[in-house]
């Protein structure tokens, strides 16, 4: 933090760029001017200025990106305790924007040692595989990786379908009922980065998720890198 911060003067300050920004002025991804910029625009010094950045930076209403500037940030369209299981299609339709799908791949492979394991006890000597883009209202937002037994649905089925739960649950009649995740952030990656627009230094969250169904039978695994700055996600924690 900022040593010496007076709220005091810093608070017309912050609440003018942030009203710019709610007002929709400054619009989403956009840079803002400098602080020296800035400081001349609204009549108070550089230091001033620089309180407010930092304030408006925890707050997440800005982002800033070394070397380049002070971006606009975009709101998450979806935020939600990860506790909470949904399909991508359900939580982009939950935000209010209209889910898509482009596909990348659909195609069987071999389990690895990895897939083995978390398939067990079930034995499973091929996967279908799905790669998709999903997007939200055009956007592309989040990278699918999805596997699942190839006895439970064929390829041209599951390249048909928007969501997997609803396909598993309709033609396989295997309905989802919990899942394992890990969550991680992970840095721009050379491939997956450029399909969702992201900038140089955005960083993805990786959902690998293992899905089971009541009777703890396991049916889909899937690794979703979602935009961070399109998805937040939370955890819900009770005290023991």
């Amino acid at each position: 933090m900022l040593s010496g911060m007076n709220n005091g003067s810093t608070t017309p300050v912050l609440k003018q760029i942030k009203s710019l920004i709610e007002d929709g002025h400054y619009k989403e991804k956009e840079k803002l001017p400098t602080e020296y910029e800035l400081a001349q625009q609204f009549g108070v010094t550089k230091r001033e200025v620089q309180e407010a950045i930092y304030i408006l930076e925890q707050e997440r209403y800005i982002i800033r990106r070394p070397g380049v500037g002070i971006f606009v940030h975009v709101k998450p369209i979806f935020s939600s305790g990860i506790e909470q299981l949904g399909s991508v299609t359900e939580m982009i339709r939950q935000s209010g924007k209209k889910p898509g799908v482009q596909y990348i791949s659909v195609e069987l492979t071999t389990p690895t040692d990895e897939d083995k394991k978390r398939f067990e006890p079930m034995e499973i000597d091929t996967f279908a595989q799905l790669e998709r883009i999903r997007t939200a209202d055009g956007d592309p937002v989040v990278y699918c990786i999805d596997r699942i037994d190839h006895r439970l649905m064929p390829l041209e089925l599951i390249h048909s379908q928007e969501s997997i739960f609803q396909a598993l649950k309709s033609y396989a009649k295997k309905e989802i009922d919990y899942a394992v995740a890990y969550i991680e952030p992970i840095g721009y990656h050379e491939r997956i980065s450029p399909m969702l627009n992201c900038e140089p230094d955005q960083a993805l969250l990786l959902l690998r998720q293992m899905h089971y169904t009541k009777d703890n039978e396991p049916v889909l695994y899937s690794a979703n890198f979602f935009r961070s700055d399109v998805f937040s996600f939370y955890v819900l924690r009770k005290r023991m």
